[in-house]
């Protein structure tokens, strides 16, 4: 998955909007809907009827997610192993290739609920568009990680200084590097950055052209195949001085509705929810059942998705992580000096896990304060 997403002009999401106002974007079709002309008031009944016995408000409609295992795992199984049908919901499920191609989707109205990552719904926020996190899907950080070529001999992380690391530019993935320069004296600064797509990284990597490579899946897992070795992630490392689990990076997958969306579909998304943890909880206790499922969906070999879903965290829990190191100062200073916001956002602004809370409150082991 490519965690980068270029700054959004708030004037083009304001075109985007009116474009996709105009020409009736989106296809969510209402089970049901109060009679043609019928008074505001009648409106506003009907959908406060609807909320409070528990109807599907909208049973059909689009979930737009990614043809990727960080971010779309879940979406994939309870698609096919029907669990949105058992909800009641007639999901189409849309898997675009690029996930940062979700946010000007968002922003035009054509993806009124989605599955991306956390840091989309902070660039969305702070470029004034009104979107909530309604739950995480999975801990990615372990995904996001740097693989050293086959010559590269490290005694210490700070033989690092002075090494070739491919990486694109504005790739998140920096976060974890810098965090893990400040924890084990690394000065980052000395590393030379050469802009490489995580394809030609992987090339130039094998020929021994570059030192390292920092990416993402399935990225990582062929810099490996193709001779590389692991060195560290969001959560994991491997560098001789420290190696073990570390907290280098936070990302996660979150599912999002927009705030008219949110608002007008609370049992819909409720449903949403339940059918994404039935899932995550299939992949958690079925691994192999699912591996064989969500591999020809995603396009890897068995093998290469295996090594994929064990450097990620499915589920939907709130925990102080999620809290606290995916929207820390160390991601709005990142997302700031990136060009992707302007400042950074209140969690508060973006988040509602109020229907979370609802359907399952032992998710919820960390609040935003």
């Amino acid at each position: 998955m490519k965690f980068r997403i270029g700054i959004l002009s708030l004037a083009m999401l304001l075109l985007l909007t009116f474009l996709a106002t105009a020409c009736g974007a989106g296809n969510n079709k209402p089970a049901a809907a109060p009679p043609a002309g019928a008074s505001p008031e009648a409106k506003e009944a009907a959908g406060e009827a609807s909320a409070a016995d528990g109807a599907i408000e909208t049973a059909s409609f689009t979930l737009v997610g990614v043809r990727d295992a960080q971010i779309s795992s879940q979406q994939i199984i309870a698609d096919k192993l029907g669990y949105f049908k058992e909800e009641g919901l007639d999901v189409t499920s849309q898997l675009i290739e690029s996930g940062p191609d979700i946010a000007p989707m968002i922003a035009g109205g054509s993806a009124p609920i989605s599955i991306q990552t956390n840091f989309m719904d902070i660039i969305l926020a702070s470029n004034g568009v009104d979107v909530k996190i309604v739950a995480p899907l999975a801990q990615i950080a372990g995904t996001q990680a740097v693989v050293g070529g086959k010559n590269l001999h490290l005694d210490s992380a700070k033989d690092l200084e002075g090494k070739t690391i491919g990486v694109p530019s504005g790739a998140d993935v920096v976060i974890a590097i810098n965090n893990m320069g400040k924890e084990l004296g690394v000065d980052v600064s000395k590393i030379k950055y050469v802009n490489l797509s995580p394809s030609d990284a992987v090339v130039a990597l094998e020929k021994g052209d570059i030192d390292a490579m920092a990416a993402w899946e399935p990225f990582i897992t062929k810099g490996i195949q193709s001779g590389g070795k692991f060195l560290f992630s969001g959560t994991k490392s491997e560098l001789p001085d420290n190696p073990g689990d570390v907290n280098w990076m936070s990302v996660h997958t979150t599912i999002q509705a927009t705030d008219d969306f949110l608002a007008n579909n609370p049992n819909t998304i409720k449903a949403v929810l339940r059918a994404l943890r039935k899932a995550t909880d299939y992949i958690n206790n079925n691994r192999e059942e699912a591996i064989r499922i969500l591999a020809p969906e995603l396009h890897l070999s068995e093998e290469e998705l295996t090594q994929i879903m064990n450097r990620n965290v499915y589920s939907m829990e709130v925990t102080d992580n999620y809290v606290s190191g995916s929207n820390g100062p160390a991601v709005g200073e990142y997302l700031k000096n990136t060009g992707n916001i302007k400042m950074e956002v209140d969690p508060k602004r973006y988040h509602d896990l109020n229907l979370l809370q609802e359907i399952a409150p032992e998710l919820i082991k960390a609040e935003f304060k």
